[in-house]
């Protein structure tokens, strides 16, 4: 069966004239490597073939440290996931998604079948915001998304069999702000973590993974945000502004699961970046806050006081900021066979 739309649009999806299916899928790896990963590090491969496209966990790129049961590394392939389905229903093709297929194969996460029918135009309309897409750690202002925005975030996290709450009251954001510092106070007194996160910041553009100096705020100790964002100036060189102006006026959302099994992990991926593609084409801009849900003991203490019978997947901040630059891709070949 082809994916449905998750909500009702009049956009028509033309199908590029003469482009064959093998090139309908290679487009779709170009646009599914643009997703957002755990510290970019791109854990994912692609196999295309005639008519359908593998996606693929890269468990060597596995963070360990941070990411012990690799719930983010599966979310990070499920973003690319979510890219991918995007692409194809942009240029016209419909698809079968057969996720988690083979218990043989764990690391075969996904399945793209190219089928007849027509496109999700309810997903082609994203295609034009996934190159602009920016994970974005500058200086928010207080401005916040209208309740019409929210509800269209909400709508795209649960088209994705996901669920996505709005940090609303006070006391709940002061709850998120608790368990964030916990957690990143824990995290900054691990020296695997610290060593890991050394590994993964201030890479040259050239290395095509991990975290660039250009996209991180300078650590100078100024910063005394609410919601403390991570620390990725390993070595001081961080271009952005010291805060990150996350104050109990700026939105939080936290995007959870029903279930925590790793089906779940890859569905999350899809919804987050279904969520963030709306929160682009509406203007705004996003980046994750996601060391409360590192931690098992402060990430129960969220579901316990915010989600309730939701697994907490991610935490997002939404506000509008100055441009940021686009993070470094690895090349073509190292992630596309077939």
């Amino acid at each position: 069966m082809s994916e449905k739309s998750s909500r009702s649009t009049t956009v028509a999806v033309a199908r590029p004239p003469q482009e064959s299916a093998a090139d309908a899928l290679s487009a779709a790896v170009d646009r599914a490597v643009l997703a957002p990963s755990l510290h970019n590090s791109q854990p994912w491969r692609f196999t295309v073939h005639a008519d359908r496209l593998d996606v693929r966990a890269d468990r060597t790129r596995h963070l360990a440290s941070i990411d012990p049961p690799g719930r983010e590394l599966v979310q990070s392939v499920g973003a690319a996931l979510f890219n991918a389905r995007v692409a194809l229903a942009a240029r016209g093709w419909a698809v079968d998604v057969r996720r988690c297929p083979s218990p043989d194969d764990p690391d075969l996460m996904a399945v793209l079948q190219l089928v007849d029918g027509p496109p999700d135009p309810g997903l082609a309309v994203l295609d034009s915001v996934v190159a602009q897409r920016r994970t974005n750690r500058r200086t928010f202002d207080a401005t916040i998304p209208t309740d019409a925005e929210l509800r269209s975030f909400t709508a795209a996290a649960v088209a994705e069999g996901a669920v996505l709450v709005p940090v609303l009251t006070g006391e709940q954001h002061r709850l998120v702000a608790r368990l964030t510092q916990l957690a990143d106070s824990q995290q900054q007194a691990d020296p695997a973590y610290l060593a890991e996160l050394a590994r993964w910041t201030n890479r040259a553009p050239a290395e095509g993974d991990g975290i660039v100096a250009a996209a991180v705020p300078h650590v100078d100790g100024s910063a005394a945000d609410d919601v403390p964002m991570r620390d990725f100036d390993t070595r001081g060189d961080g271009s952005l502004p010291p805060s990150s102006g996350v104050g109990a006026e700026h939105t939080l959302l936290v995007l959870g699961t029903r279930t925590d099994d790793e089906a779940a992990w890859l569905r999350s991926g899809e919804a987050l970046q279904h969520v963030l593609l709306e929160i682009t084409r509406a203007g705004w801009a996003a980046s994750p806050l996601t060391q409360s849900v590192e931690i098992p003991l402060t990430r129960m203490e969220l579901r316990a006081g915010l989600t309730w019978d939701t697994w907490p997947q991610t935490v997002l901040r939404i506000g509008h900021a100055g441009p940021t630059s686009a993070t470094p891709r690895r090349q073509r070949t190292d992630v596309v066979s077939g």
